[in-house]
């Protein structure tokens, strides 16, 4: 019998952007369905990689005054150290300027090409950079904005273009949907696709005039190929399309059993309707799912870059492990769902299921069989008893949670089986048996059972958590399964040794670790970012006496912030602010500050420096080019020794900075107010 195969993808991530959040989700979702499946027993090819063609990338390149190609090395460096620190499985990693890449996307332009699918027009409309998409005037919000990228306006644009004829394919997209109902998942998301569909297809621009930074389109001088027909590609480019021979697309793809990409609901409509287009249109064979989860909002809306409200949890997984973020983020958020994302949230989650209800779970019973067992497990096992009827139906709730993607489902399964263990073991307690009995036979089998309950969850937390899983199987004296057969009871080894227990999650102490997250600025008050007294003295000693970066002084209480200053001002006092629109020309970390940037600032023909308390949540690199408002008329300060000329404005949102920026690009030195 032939091997099922199971091909996923996360997206390609555009580098004009570091890694945040988002990207984390994704890859850790489709990392975990990879090991579930290769614990499945199934062959599995796990695919991720970078985006690296279009005009974002050509402008933020030429805005640092270096190469493309630069940027995205830079960028792709950054995906590097997040394998290493999450432990992502994906077997390979593409990347859109490789020559590979390059061959599949000219061997997919050949073949609708040879399809009669492609012609040449005037392409007019409203057009947004960041997507890289042409909107309609129905698709935009009100003013002209973008629906994905709300903040921002978009433009008219006007050019020759290819185009391809995804008109021609309306009803055989629906006829898809119609025969695969697994196509697009969940299933609200397919609704969306075959509404959008049936209201009707417009051909679709494929080329774009006068952009350097891409792959030229194939008999069409001056045109690159449109950035998403180059991406999407990259599934099939990646297994060797156009490259001969092609074992891997042969095997993964033209007859593999599972094809499935993983991605965000915000870039659904070219992956459940372009893609499958292009493909039907090559004579390839389509995905076989396109499943879109939900986003990671902060302060109600989706964390992204234009946003200004990036999560980089770079301190909790320094702190707490990378398995302890996988852990949250899969239980935290339904899958296909939004979700929303904040410190105290991670606090309560990590303190409640992972330090109390598992760690403490593991600790207490190996202790209690080391201390009976001369440390060793108990010398029988058991057949008989309520833990075993209990851990099938985690089992199977957990099998069938997995296979629909229901990550908090799955995870939910495995801690009902821990509560049960919990109160079996309270019931009969074992440590009064140990004084009264000895080392008897009940003893025996009550603590085996409880160790084999503990051994089932860590097996099905292997695809979850994939450095802490194979720790705890260790504690328990339990090897490392290669199957998701030993989620099968009976599993635990009589007389084994057993390790001396260690703490694996450490109680966080909630009021200390809140203390350390920079408290939001007061209602009343706009308090700019870089409004930081000289010294940022808790770089250099106690945590907690470092100011925090969005206020200048935290205030004992809101009640003591509201007395301290007026709840109204007026008119003439605000405008002795002068606030003005700058953009960041260069930033920089400062010497010995963990908190502070040196910004330099373009004021409309002056230039400034400017310090600014945010580099926990911005990275100096994705600063540059981006506008910001800066109080421009405040008397120079040093702080940590940097002479500083204004302060950059800041919202305060969980304690963290967002930038203020104009929603549509301005003039350097634009007065606001």
């Amino acid at each position: 019998m032939a091997t099922t195969t199971f091909f996923i993808t996360t997206p390609i991530y555009y580098v004009n952007d570091l890694p945040h959040i988002g990207h984390i989700f994704t890859t850790t979702a489709a990392d975990t369905l990879a090991r579930y499946h290769r614990l499945a027993g199934e062959e599995v090819r796990f695919l991720s990689g970078t985006d690296e063609h279009g005009q974002n990338i050509e402008r933020a390149a030429r805005r640092e005054g270096i190469t493309p190609l630069e940027l995205a090395d830079r960028v792709v460096s950054r995906y590097d150290e997040l394998k290493e620190t999450f432990g992502f499985s994906y077997d390979d990693f593409v990347r859109t300027t490789e020559e590979r890449h390059e061959r599949g996307v000219i061997e997919m332009i050949r073949r609708i090409d040879a399809a009669g699918d492609f012609y040449v027009a005037t392409h007019e409309g409203w057009y947004c950079s960041p997507c890289e998409t042409f909107y309609t005037e129905k698709e935009l919000l009100p003013g002209k904005r973008c629906p994905v990228h709300v903040e921002l306006g978009v433009e008219w644009k006007s050019e020759q273009n290819v185009f391809f004829r995804l008109s021609r394919y309306q009803q055989p997209l629906l006829d898809w949907y119609a025969a695969h109902p697994e196509a697009v998942r969940p299933s609200s998301r397919a609704n969306e696709m075959r509404s959008f569909v049936e209201a009707g297809l417009r051909d679709l621009s494929v080329s774009r005039a006068n952009l350097e930074w891409g792959i030229r389109f194939p008999g069409h001088a001056g045109q690159t190929v449109y950035v998403w027909l180059d991406a999407l590609t990259n599934y099939v480019s990646a297994l060797g399309l156009g490259s001969e021979p092609s074992p891997l697309y042969r095997r993964f793809w033209a007859e593999g059993t599972m094809r499935m990409h993983m991605i965000g609901k915000d870039i659904l409509r070219f992956h459940a309707v372009y893609w499958p287009a292009f493909l039907m249109s090559a004579g390839l064979p389509l995905p076989t799912t396109v499943w879109a989860h939900g986003w990671w909002q902060r302060d109600g809306r989706k964390v992204s870059k234009s946003a200004g409200n990036i999560v980089r949890p770079d301190e909790l997984v320094a702190r707490f492990g990378a398995d302890s973020l996988r852990y949250f983020l899969l239980r935290e958020m339904v899958f296909g769902q939004d979700a929303s994302f904040s410190d105290e949230a991670f606090v309560d989650r990590y303190n409640s299921d992972l330090a109390k209800d598992l760690g403490n779970t593991v600790k207490r019973v190996v202790t209690l069989s080391r201390t009976a067992f001369g440390g060793r497990t108990p010398f029988q096992t058991c057949t008989q008893n309520p833990l075993i009827a209990a851990a099938g139906q985690a089992t199977a709730g957990y099998r069938k949670a997995m296979a629909e993607l229901a990550f908090q489902q799955a995870l939910k399964s495995l801690w009902k089986l821990l509560a049960e263990t919990n109160q079996y073991l309270v019931s009969r307690e074992p440590w009064n048996l140990i004084k009264s009995e000895g080392a008897s036979d009940r003893l025996a089998r009550i603590l085996w059972n409880g160790l084999e309950a503990i051994r089932i969850v860590a097996t099905g937390l292997l695809p979850f958590m994939p450095r802490v899983a194979p720790g705890i199987l260790r504690a328990v004296a339990a090897p490392v399964p290669g199957s998701l057969d030993a989620l099968a009871w009976g599993g635990t080894l009589c007389d084994a040794p057993l390790p001396e227990p260690t703490t694996i999650f450490p109680l966080i102490d909630k009021e200390a670790f809140m203390a350390d997250v920079p408290l939001p600025a007061p209602p009343a008050v706009a308090v700019p970012a870089s409004a930081l007294p000289a010294g940022d003295a808790g770089d250099a000693g106690d945590p907690k006496a470092a100011p925090p970066p969005a206020a200048s002084v935290p205030p004992a209480s809101a009640a003591a912030a509201a007395a301290a200053v007026p709840a109204t001002i007026s008119i003439d006092r605000f405008m002795e602010s002068e606030l003005r629109v700058a953009t960041i020309r260069a930033a920089e970390p400062v010497a010995k500050s963990k908190k502070l940037l040196k910004l330099t600032v373009d004021l409309g023909g002056e230039s400034r420096t400017v310090v600014a308390g945010i580099a926990l949540v911005y990275r100096p690199e994705e600063l540059v080019g981006r506008q910001v408002v800066v109080v421009a008329n405040l008397e120079p300060a040093k702080l940590m020794g940097v002479e500083s000329h204004g302060m950059v404005l800041a919202a305060s949102v969980d304690g963290a900075p967002v930038l203020l920026h104009p929603a549509a690009p301005v003039p350097d030195g634009t007065r606001v107010g």
